[in-house]
């Protein structure tokens, strides 16, 4: 059966996020009070599995082994069906 995945690797708080910090002062400059971003990354991911628990440990573990560094990033994932 086909799955599909969202899942979300942001930086855990206190490490540093260049690419947001340039995007506040861009936006700063722009004249919009902006106090703060964040860049994330997003997959979207379509696999096959058995079921959707299956589907949500593979991503699991997708995000464990390749997609998340666990030492700076957190991760959110959602699951479905494909459609």
């Amino acid at each position: 059966m086909l799955y599909k995945a969202r899942v979300e690797v942001s930086l855990k708080p206190g490490h540093s996020d260049p690419e947001g910090e340039t995007t506040t002062r861009s936006l700063r400059e722009l004249a919009y009070l902006v106090r703060s971003v964040g860049v994330s990354k997003v997959y979207t991911i379509t696999l096959e599995a058995n079921s959707i628990s299956d589907a949500e440990t593979k991503v699991e573990s997708m995000c464990k082994k390749l997609l998340a560094n666990p030492t700076k990033d957190n991760y959110t994932f959602q699951v479905e069906e494909a459609k």
